[in-house]
Parts: structure tokens; sequence; C-alpha cells
């Protein structure tokens, strides 16, 4: 099988979250070609299950789709080594005010595989104990809980979007309530 072969890899931009590269590739056949890549830390998300199996959501302003989305919570590693599963527990007690002692990796997804390696590793987080959101400056999360049956319904109508939040939940549904 032949491969392809990176020539060189150039930082065209440094970002808070991302950095943009232009990769130049030697492809099978010989020539080159130069892709875009994005270079992300990596980050985790939480799937937050209440006592009565309700999953906590968060509605937040997303200023790239210039909308409001309906998401789990989540949020970026503050370092490339930090345990994915502290990462979720931050976010969920930042976002929701909730904590829990009890996370379970659910799955890992790869965001976007063409130009990207952004990375996140999903936890269930259960036997929740309320509290106080600890939002940062610029964050304004809104916290409501919903039945799975509910979210589902907002996956197929079109409502719920965000990819780690549809694996999340249809992943859920079929591993914990078949």
């Amino acid at each position: 099988m032949e491969e392809y072969k990176r020539l060189d890899r150039t930082l065209i931009a440094h970002g808070a979250i991302i950095d943009y590269y232009q990769d130049t590739i030697q492809v099978p056949n010989g020539n080159i070609a130069k892709w875009d890549f994005i270079g992300h830390q990596g980050a985790a998300a939480v799937l937050p299950v209440d006592d009565q199996g309700r999953i906590i959501m968060v509605r937040q302003y997303r200023p790239a789709l210039d909308r409001y989305t309906l998401e789990i919570p989540a949020g970026g590693l503050l370092s490339a080594d930090e345990p994915t599963m502290d990462a979720a527990g931050r976010e969920l007690s930042e976002e929701t005010g909730y904590v829990s002692d009890h996370l379970e990796l659910l799955l890992t997804i790869r965001t976007t595989v063409a130009y990207c390696n952004e990375k996140i590793d999903i936890y269930v987080a259960d036997h929740l104990v309320a509290g106080s959101q600890h939002l940062d400056e610029d964050e304004y999360v809104q916290v409501k809980a919903y039945t799975v049956a509910e979210l589902t319904e907002k996956i197929y109508s079109g409502e719920i979007q965000d990819s780690k939040t549809v694996a999340s939940i249809l992943a859920y549904k079929d591993k914990y309530l078949r």
C-alpha cells in the first residue's frame, strides 16, 4: 500500500483554543498537496443523569452558529496531559452546578477527522449532588433536565445537531436503556 508523507507543517495562526497549520503532504502518486490542519488540545464532556433518569442539558450561545444550542456540558482540557475524567467533572460542576463522584467513560469521539485532531472523551455521571454553577465571566448557561425520549426527538427533528451531544445521547440510550 502506498503511503502519504508529511513533508512540512507550518503554523499559520495560534489561537486560544486551536492552532491552524498548513501541511505539505506527498500523496501516494508522488504529487505534493497543501492541506489545512487544526490542532486541538482535546476536550471532555459529560452526560449527567439525575435520579429520575433525566439528562441535565445546558443551553448556551454559540458564536460560530450565531444561535443558542442545547448540549451536554463540555470543555477543553487545561493541558494536554490533564486526565479527561477530571476535566469532565470540572465542566459538570462549572456549567450545571452538579457534582458527582461516579463518572464512567461512555465513548470517545473525533469531531472532524478531515482536518482536525480534536478528541473528546465523554463520560456518564450519575449520583448527582446539586450545588451552584461556577461560570466563566463570558459564559451564560441555562440548565434544564430532559427525558431521553425528549432529547431523541430533538435530535431527529434537527433541534440538537451538536455531534458530541447527539453521539452521547444515542450511545447512552443504546448502552443503558435497552
